[in-house]
């Protein structure tokens, strides 16, 4: 194993520590089927809840990929689909499946306290049933600070121009896009370079001050790693490259999918090594980092997506799809 190997693998056993949650578990019936259900039960905001369900019959496989067997909702929010995942036990794709998967976002301006998560069982010759269970949110702290910008950076950042404002529907596109068959990886992902100096951290909330002293104010939605020029960017999990592309504000550009709604980003980048369609192993190198887009400096910004909504990268760095500990490096 090479020296940036090891590295990585330390720092993000750390991080699998530092991104842990406590985890709720359900058995029950529902009909002719056996049911168990695990989840993330407390959670930072700027997180995501993850839940795994798995269904048996009769102890036989029953359900196919296309089955709609449960729906999962967070709060308000609408809620999405479970989408058929292989149980890491000789379930193969095509085949019927017992494991199912579906996971939302947990905003970073959650406040602190319960949050109401409910899975509608909607299994075939079973009566609809809901399922009510309790999410903890720890409120977490966001740092503020201030990033003043040339003027190069000021155009690029007050760019409306009808080149930029396509690139960025674009990217909407990519992320948007929810595939139930886009299954890549479930094990624990992986830090996508060997320099573990970060120098931004994710949710922080930034005011950019213009060139020409006025001020605009966002959040900071990756974590950025202080890559020297040239550092190799390597891809979090195994997926599919959707955008790989110049673009004004984040240079070259790299949009990996790894799961039905669950992308990775990579920004700021030197130079690219995959094109759009190259399906990636995890660690598979995507490009070399850069100063590209508005940057300061050479760095790497890693991201990651869920339903369109920015999570903190950390969070799938541990077992965030609740695999059996015997399976965590099933894919």
């Amino acid at each position: 194993m090479k020296w940036f190997d090891k590295l990585r693998a330390f720092t993000a056993a750390l991080l699998v520590l530092a991104a842990g949650a406590a985890a709720g578990e359900m058995d029950f019936t529902q009909g002719d089927w056996a049911c168990a259900l695990r989840y993330n039960d407390t959670v930072d905001s700027g997180d995501a809840v993850f839940v795994r369900l798995a269904v048996t019959r009769q102890g036989t496989l029953s359900l196919s990929a296309a089955s709609t067997i449960a729906r999962l909702s967070l709060g308000s929010d609408a809620g999405v689909d479970f989408y058929p995942v292989p149980s890491g036990k000789g379930t193969s794709p095509g085949a019927a499946y017992t494991d199912f998967l579906a996971g939302l976002p947990v905003s970073t301006r959650q406040k602190a306290g319960d949050l109401t998560l409910t899975v509608t069982i909607l299994l075939p010759g079973a009566d609809k049933k809901n399922l009510t269970l309790p999410v903890t949110v720890r409120a977490k702290e966001f740092l503020s600070f201030t990033l003043k910008l040339d003027q190069a950076n000021t155009d690029r950042m007050t760019d409306n121009s009808p080149a930029r404002i396509a690139q960025s529907d674009r990217l909407n596109r990519a992320v948007s896009a929810t595939n139930p068959r886009g299954v890549y990886q479930q094990s624990p992902f992986a830090l996508p370079t060997g320099i573990t100096r970060i120098t931004d951290r994710f949710g922080t909330r930034r005011v950019y001050q213009y060139a020409d002293g006025k001020t605009n104010t966002s959040v900071h939605w990756g974590t950025d790693y202080g890559a020297p020029k040239g550092t190799p960017v390597r891809s979090c999990a195994a997926g599919r490259v959707v955008l790989a592309e110049m673009r004004n504000q984040t240079g070259w550009s790299v949009i990996v999918e790894h799961l039905p709604g669950l992308y990775s980003l990579y920004y700021h980048l030197d130079s690219l090594a995959v094109e759009e369609g190259m399906t990636v192993r995890q660690s598979g190198l995507l490009g070399y980092s850069g100063a590209t887009g508005i940057a300061t400096g050479p760095h790497l910004h890693w991201e990651m997506r869920l339903n369109t909504q920015a999570v903190n990268p950390a969070f799938f760095c541990g077992n965030f799809a609740h695999l059996e500990p015997k399976n965590t490096n099933q894919e």
